[in-house]
């Protein structure tokens, strides 16, 4: 058995790309040498910024030879003879035998012609020089780019191959590459401290590359970077904050990682702590240090006693050059935080009113206005919800301050240089001129959840105006006309959905969402005239994209499809999930409650054996009262004026939404359901007498919609 290695060197690679690529080419590998039916024991992919690494072990050194039988086209005579016909010469040629390899085989559908293929195996160290250039080929990402004059395209240009089969060179050359591209043993260390290396055989890669100083392994990499950071934070008694995204890019970013400090003038600990902390994050790289008994105070005003005047860095460079380099990155941080003073500075000098009415002079979207046009909808829509939610007075107050000014930060100096600050801005300038917290706060949370796993609204005035911004954008945009489509979300309308049911289970809000947008629907009719609005048609399509948005989240919550579908499917209509949103969490929770003491089976059984039943009937899935519909004089058997009894006790926990009440009665009442199919005392439901027949279907039609009311169990699975 022999081991294979591959190295495709390039000029520096995006970090998301050197991560990416890995998967694609475990893929692109794998099926290859399924399709070739070469074995092997294992695979190990890697990356550094500068080579992807591609190690497999244990190959044969021919493949083996593939013995096949293929189904032809039907025969009539007994042998092929010296004219078989163009069908049997087409099917040689394309087996790739000659006529004395076919043979004739009876079979149940008639007489057919059968080829026997034998092809030997070939040479391993072939088949990977073929598809090595396939496999460079074969990976996608973005931003990709031509060099020289060639066709060729990869993330960054491609200087190097090493290609080995034990010892032995793999010959390819790329093609049209330019210059031109020919597989060798050169492989070149790290770019500042080593020189071109050869490399000897597959196996001694790892001990031939670490004395070009890389670490090729990226487990490893990032073992060496948390264990730095860890000790550098135990050493100074700090903190960091540190997302997995940053601390992926930064393994993908260097091949030898030495992690580095620097200093922050004590001047710049006067600006917010969110704005040099997006400088370090976003725009450096960087990793800011944070006292370890900091403030966890969202609208704080200064980083003083929150952050320390030091930063981390992960370097790439020498590390004799250590003084150096951390003095270069100290005053490129230093220009990016005098930006942003100076930005603070001329922000300071107008008042937030003043920003908000400056907002009439950005389009927010074509036919819908202004910014400061959007901004009084929100504050509209704030007005309407808040009439509906009881409330504090002073909560109350602080969310209709806070819609009007919730959008004044977008035209700050400060946002325009650091959009991911939006929010976090305003709410700080209002605090500082003087609002209330609870306001400053509001519109600092407005913009929550911004993401999948983002934090949510802790006020519930925030709340409150996240749900009215989402709300809008939703109505404004589907009001123009334009939805989601595949992956197509320019206006992120999928996550304003999903932003509204989360924020309103968290909050354990009671809004009746479809009385609020049929409402709102006229009022925007009002607004856009030129839009032409069919106010039934849109309420109904928000509505469907809304029930979509709930399947999607209960979804993502590692809850049991059927669950979900029983309670929030197509079944259940979007005008009872939208009437009451918090009612689907509350009927959900029941059930897997049910399902986790193993007592939901019991239930689901008899109840949807009564609606199998229920179908005959005529009643409508709207009526639970049993007074009016079930005729107590044709009761014959007891099993039925126990039933009856027991639709009458379930009424007002239906009516009332009382679901533990009445999945407890249910419960309780399985064996009464099953004496009235089964037992001493049961019936015959489909009797020869029709009234009493009927009266039997609406006993268990009643039953079933009563049953349907917790949830559609037709949509459980045993």
């Amino acid at each position: 058995m022999s081991n294979f290695f591959l190295e495709i060197g390039t000029e520096e690679l995006p970090a998301e790309f050197a991560r990416l690529a890995l998967p694609q080419l475990e893929r692109l590998i794998c099926n290859d040498l399924a399709l070739e039916r070469i074995t092997y024991s294992d695979l190990w992919i890697n990356s550094t910024p500068r080579r992807l690494v591609i190690q497999i072990d244990n190959l044969p050194k021919v493949q083996p030879d593939l013995q096949e039988e293929r189904k032809g086209p039907p025969i009539a005579h007994e042998t092929i003879g010296d004219e078989p016909g163009s069908a049997v010469l087409g099917f040689a040629k394309r087996c790739g035998v000659t006529l004395s390899n076919l043979e004739i085989r009876e079979t149940p559908k008639g007489r057919f012609v059968f080829a026997h293929i034998h092809r030997a195996g070939r040479q391993t160290v072939t088949i990977l020089s073929e598809r090595i250039p396939a496999w460079i080929g074969g990976i996608q990402g973005k931003r990709f780019m031509r060099w020289g004059l060639q066709e060729q395209r990869f993330s960054r240009p491609i200087r190097w191959i090493v290609a080995l089969f034990d010892n032995q060179v793999i010959p390819l050359t790329l093609a049209n590459s330019i210059p031109k591209i020919e597989s060798g043993r050169i492989t070149y260390g790290h770019r500042l401290l080593a020189k071109p290396i050869q490399v000897v055989n597959c196996s001694e890669y790892n001990q031939t590359v670490a004395r070009g100083q890389i670490i090729v392994d990226r487990v490893r990499r990032a073992t060496i970077i948390a264990e730095s950071i860890q000790l550098a934070t135990k050493k100074i008694n700090a903190r960091v904050d540190i997302s997995e995204r940053l601390f992926t890019e930064l393994v993908d970013l260097v091949e030898n990682p030495n992690l580095l400090k620097g200093t922050i003038p004590d001047k710049y600990l006067k600006l917010p702590p969110e704005i040099l902390s997006t400088v370090m994050h976003i725009h450096q790289r960087y990793i800011p240090l944070y006292c370890l008994h900091a403030e966890k105070d969202p609208l704080v005003l200064t980083a003083e006693n929150i952050l320390m005047p030091e930063f981390l860095f992960v370097s790439n460079g020498r590390p004799e050059a250590t003084d150096t380099i951390s003095h270069g990155n100290e005053r490129v941080l230093k220009a990016r935080l005098a930006d942003a003073e100076f930005f603070l500075e001329v922000d300071r000098q107008i008042t937030c009113s003043q920003r908000h009415e400056q907002l009439s002079k950005v389009v927010f979207a074509e036919g819908l206005g202004s910014l400061k046009d959007r901004n009084d909808r929100i504050l509209w829509l704030t007005k309407l919800m808040l009439l509906s939610i009881p409330i504090e007075v002073e909560v109350k107050e602080d969310a209709i301050r806070a819609a009007a000014l919730c959008k004044h930060d977008l035209v700050s100096q400060v946002v325009g240089e650091f959009p991911e600050l939006q929010g976090i801005i305003g709410g700080k300038y209002l605090l500082a001129e003087g609002e209330s917290r609870g306001t400053a706060l509001a519109v600092l949370e407005h913009y929550m959840p911004r993401g999948a796993g983002d934090s949510l609204p802790t006020s519930a005035a925030g709340s409150i105006v996240a749900l009215a911004e989402r709300l809008e954008l939703l109505i404004s945009i589907f009001a123009k006309s334009e939805r989601p489509s595949g992956s197509s979300d320019p206006y992120a309308l999928r996550r304003a959905g999903n932003g509204i049911f989360q924020i309103l289970w968290n909050q354990e809000t009671n809004l009746d969402l479809l009385a609020l947008l049929s409402e709102a629907v006229d009022y925007w009719s009002e607004l856009f005239p030129d839009f032409k609005i069919n106010s039934t048609q849109l309420i109904s399509e928000l509505c469907q994209f809304l029930h979509q948005r709930i399947i999607f989240l209960l979804g993502e919550q590692n809850i049991d499809s059927d669950l979900v579908q029983a309670v929030a499917g197509e079944s259940i209509s979007a005008t009872r999930l939208l009437t009451d949103p918090k009612d689907v969490k509350c009927r959900l929770g029941h059930l897997r409650n049910l399902r986790s003491q193993k007592q939901l089976l019991s239930v689901q059984l008899v109840v949807q054996r009564a609606a199998r039943l229920a179908e005959k009937a005529d009643l409508n899935i709207d009526i639970i009262n049993p007074i009016g519909c079930v005729d107590e004089s044709l009761f014959i058997s007891q099993s039925e004026v126990a039933v009856g009894a027991l639709l009458k006790k379930l009424y007002p926990l239906v009516e009332n939404r009382e679901y533990l009440q009445l999945s407890e009665m249910l419960l309780n009442s399985t064996s009464m359901l099953a004496d009235f199919f089964d037992g001493e005392n049961s019936v015959m439901v489909m009797t020869d007498d029709l009234e009493v027949r009927q009266n039997r279907l609406n006993l268990l039609a009643i039953l079933r919609n009563q049953a349907n009311i917790l949830a559609d169990f037709s949509k459980l699975t045993n």
